[in-house]
């Protein structure tokens, strides 16, 4: 078993004593981490989002903070603030909550463009600049954002360049009727949240994520993920395929997606099963395709059955 996968398994057998039953998204939240990028969770309230995310970082040993973003919330109740010392007659900087290891922006579509331009930089550049000067933020850092898909009165939509630099989008859904049983029991006396400790060191992340940059991708995986994101360019239903980050952050996913399954190479299933989850927010469906009722989740998943790849490329690899 490789570093990669026994750290894994040490951080999801953990979080499963307070996460019931989403084992899958687990395992996302750590391909995210080890893929240095960001995750936005579509989903209704009181499925699990915040506790996820602080079962992980406690997992982890990393820092977290949850943001409830408002119509209110100005760009510096994120990114800190300059105040001016009487004493030594200079402005001192106060960070923001966004200098943390995971920062939860809850609901963040409620937040004023202003305001989520202001996560822009951090996201990409992983520093924040304030009054000319640059601080850089803790490693590893993540941005779980949340939105909700029902509730749309009072909130400003993500523009198309926020919703690119998220490496994937995921949904948790309900739990199924006998892990929310064991949800009930689990939670008769305390939250599990309360007990969950360190089970994993947070930093050995950077030593891990150079493990998974050297997983093997065929050059044949390669054509096969541009082909999928080519196809997304030029479909008819399709007004702005994936961009070329689109095509980078399924290559990465898969590579760490592969990691965690204890393999040094890609095959063809780890990008399909990807390639929803890190494709769908970058498309842009016709307005008169989705009053047909096409959305980008059925257009890939068409894509995916249409490109067909060599089916000895995995007895290759093996």
């Amino acid at each position: 078993m490789n570093p990669v996968t026994q750290f894994a398994d040490r951080v999801i057998r953990n979080v499963e004593t307070v996460i019931v039953g989403k084992r899958e998204q687990i395992e996302l939240f750590l391909v995210a981490l080890l893929c240095r990028g960001h995750v936005l969770i579509e989903d209704v309230p009181g499925t699990g989002k915040t506790m996820l995310a602080r079962a992980i970082a406690a997992s982890l040993g990393i820092t977290f903070k949850r943001l409830q973003c408002t119509p209110d919330l100005l760009p510096n109740d994120i990114t800190g603030v300059s105040v001016f010392n009487q004493q030594t007659h200079t402005f001192e900087f106060r960070p923001g909550p966004i200098f943390v290891n995971i920062l939860l922006a809850d609901e963040i579509n409620r937040a004023t463009p202003r305001t989520q331009a202001a996560m822009l930089e951090a996201m990409q550049e992983q520093q924040v600049t304030m009054d000319g000067v640059t601080y850089p933020l803790p490693v590893p850092f993540l941005v779980l954002a949340t939105q909700n898909p029902i509730e749309y009165e009072g909130t400003f939509p993500l523009p198309e360049a926020q919703l690119d630099r998220f490496l994937m989008r995921i949904s948790r859904g309900y739990p199924q009727t006998e892990d929310e049983i064991l949800i009930l029991r689990n939670l008769r006396k305390r939250h599990p949240i309360e007990t969950i400790g360190q089970v994993v060191d947070g930093s050995d992340l950077l030593a891990l994520h150079d493990l998974v940059t050297e997983v093997h991708v065929s050059e044949r995986l390669e054509r096969y993920i541009l082909d999928i994101v080519q196809a997304t360019r030029s479909h008819p239903d399709v007004a702005l395929g994936a961009s070329p980050r689109g095509s980078l952050a399924l290559y990465k996913t898969a590579q760490a997606f592969a990691a965690l399954h204890n393999r040094d190479y890609v095959i063809p299933d780890d990008i399909k099963r990807l390639t929803p989850v890190t494709l769908a927010h970058r498309l842009i469906v016709r307005p008169e395709s989705q009053l047909r009722g096409r959305t980008a989740a059925t257009i890939l998943s068409e894509i995916l059955e249409r490109i067909e790849v060599d089916i000895g490329e995995l007895r290759r690899l093996r």
